[in-house]
């Protein structure tokens, strides 16, 4: 990745990683040690992107951009409301209604069918992940979407240091969608928010 990104930063084209990861637990810069609610279930790794604990494995979808933000005004805020915007019509391509909350990285969807929070409030669960970093103009890391992850497995952290909500997945919504579909509409999102002329590469 490093090396990829010094390539986009020398004019290359801003590149998208499409691949899956054994279980592995990753801390961002923001990771908080209570968070961490079982230490020895999964490898973990410390990673230079922002956010906090997260859990990829098999059946999640991750995305690794290398994007140039020099082009695109040096807006970190408007990147990640791209890739949260190019997330959300993935899910809109499946009928699913998801969006951002303010102050929560990731998008949502809501979950009118289980029982409401202590507040009273409707449950939303998260189903897609993001965290990136920043280097001399180009943005790399990037997303993770839960397709058919084991949901289990979250159990080993605090998701994002998000206490009180869940995590989700398009086959735990009751959706019938290959990893070939999501791909599809997810390069589909991508591309209409960053335009074309992006390199897409499975990894």
């Amino acid at each position: 990745m490093d090396a990829l990104v010094d390539e986009v930063r020398s004019g290359a084209a801003d590149t998208f990683w499409f691949l899956e990861h054994p279980p592995v637990l990753t801390a961002g810069t923001s990771a908080k040690i209570e968070d961490l609610r079982q230490a020895d279930r999964f490898p973990v790794h410390r990673t230079g992107r922002g956010g906090q604990f997260t859990y990829h494995g098999p059946g999640q979808r991750i995305v690794y951009a290398m994007v140039d933000l020099r082009k695109r005004g040096n807006d970190v805020r408007r990147y990640v409301a791209a890739l949260e915007e190019a997330i959300i019509a993935t899910m809109g391509a499946f009928n699913v209604t998801a969006y951002r909350v303010e102050d929560r990285v990731g998008v949502w969807v809501p979950r009118p069918e289980k029982p409401s929070l202590p507040d009273g409030s409707m449950r939303e669960d998260k189903i897609a992940a993001i965290g990136i970093r920043v280097s001399r103009g180009v943005a790399f890391h990037g997303l993770a979407i839960n397709h058919e992850p084991d949901l289990s497995h979250y159990d080993a952290i605090v998701p994002c240091g998000v206490r009180g909500r869940g995590v989700t997945s398009l086959v735990d919504l009751g959706l019938p969608v290959t990893m070939d579909d999501l791909d599809l509409a997810l390069a589909q999102g991508l591309a209409a928010q960053f335009g074309s002329g992006l390199q897409f590469e499975e990894a």
